[in-house]
């Protein structure tokens, strides 16, 4: 949802650091390596060692900036199959550390009880999510059928996430952190669903 409704606003406000990069011949794909460098530094430096409010808002930070690339490939008429291919991949192994970071934490960091144990469980439900939910769209794809359908996009299930770590954080009940987990669960399951729901719809169809 917020990935579809944020791209004017990205648009403006990384158009003027797009010129910048490219007066200094920084090429989209350098920015899309670098900022999953320093996603997935921050993810296990900061998240995975307990700094969740931190880590959340250093992430976000960057995470916010990672239509930059996209900006600067259009402003310099470099967008290419590879580009959006390295982009995805790029996404994948940042939500792995992201994630992975998060779940690791619920096993080292939180009290024994019921909290550790359904973020454990969410946390786990999560990591098999950054592969499949992307994979369905893909696969559809090789089929022609677009499957882009979803109750939260990437960009909605690492914000929740990060923000129920950073509420836990600030002085609220362990529970916020599961909360965040559970939700990026439940909605990535039901996002499969509706992606495959279509994928069958559109070829009994056809």
């Amino acid at each position: 949802m917020l990935g579809n409704h944020g791209r004017s606003i990205t648009l403006a406000i990384f158009t003027p650091l797009a010129i910048g990069l490219e007066k200094l011949r920084i090429t989209p794909n350098m920015v899309t390596v670098a900022g999953t460098v320093i996603s997935c530094t921050l993810a296990v430096t900061l998240l995975a060692s307990g700094h969740l409010a931190v880590g959340g808002l250093a992430l976000g930070v960057v995470l916010f900036m990672d239509s930059v690339d996209g900006v600067l490939a259009r402003r310099t008429g470099t967008s290419s199959n590879f580009g959006a291919f390295l982009d995805s991949t790029m996404d994948r192994i940042t939500d792995g550390f992201v994630f992975g970071s998060l779940l690791y934490w619920a096993v080292v960091g939180l009290p024994d009880g019921a909290v550790r144990q359904v973020s454990i469980v969410a946390g786990i439900i999560c990591m098999t999510a950054i592969g499949v939910v992307p994979y369905v769209r893909a696969k559809a794809e090789s089929f022609n059928v677009v499957a882009k359908v979803g109750i939260a996009e990437r960009t909605d299930r690492l914000i929740v996430a990060l923000l129920g770590g950073a509420l836990t954080q600030w002085g609220l009940a362990d529970w916020w952190f599961a909360v965040g987990l559970v939700w990026v669960a439940f909605a990535s399951c039901v996002t499969v669903g509706q992606r495959i729901w279509v994928v069958h719809r559109e070829l009994r169809s056809a």
